[in-house]
C-alpha cells in the first residue's frame, strides 16, 4: 500500500507561482510508478493536469497547463513535484497526486491517490 500526501497549496495572486509536493510513504514507488497530478475546480469534474512516467521520466501535460506547469520527481525522496508558474484564477482547484498508472490522462489507470491540496488563485 502506498500513501500519498500533498503539500504546498495555498493562496496566490494571478501571475504568481507555487510548488506542490507529493510525498509517498508505506511503500516506495521508486521508478516503478508513473505519477500524475489531477485537479478539481469548484463545480467541475476532476481533470488531468500532468504526469511523469516511471524510469524514463517522460512527461505529459494537459493543454491547459502546458508551458506553465512542470512535473518532476525525485525517486530517492519518493516525492513528485508540480511547479506552477503564471497561475491564473482558472487554476483554482484541489490538486491531487496519483500514482501507479502509466502516465496517461485516464484517472482509472492510477492505483493510489492523495487527499489533495487546495490552490486558490486570486484575480
Amino acid at each position: 500500500q502506498v500513501q500519498l500526501v500533498e503539500s504546498g497549496g495555498g493562496l496566490v495572486q494571478a501571475g504568481g507561482s507555487l510548488r506542490l509536493s507529493c510525498a509517498a510513504s508505506g511503500r516506495t514507488f521508486g521508478s516503478y510508478y508513473a505519477m500524475a497530478w489531477f485537479r478539481q475546480a469548484p463545480g467541475k469534474e476532476r481533470e488531468f493536469g500532468a504526469a511523469i512516467r516511471g524510469s524514463s521520466g517522460n512527461t505529459n501535460y494537459a493543454d491547459s497547463v502546458k508551458g506553465r506547469f512542470t512535473i518532476s520527481r525525485d525517486n530517492a525522496k519518493n516525492t513528485v513535484y508540480l511547479q506552477m508558474n503564471s497561475l491564473e484564477p482558472e487554476d483554482t482547484a484541489v490538486y491531487s497526486c496519483a500514482a501507479g498508472g502509466i502516465g496517461s490522462y485516464v484517472r482509472s489507470e492510477y492505483d493510489y491517490w492523495g487527499q489533495g491540496t487546495q490552490v486558490t488563485v486570486s484575480s
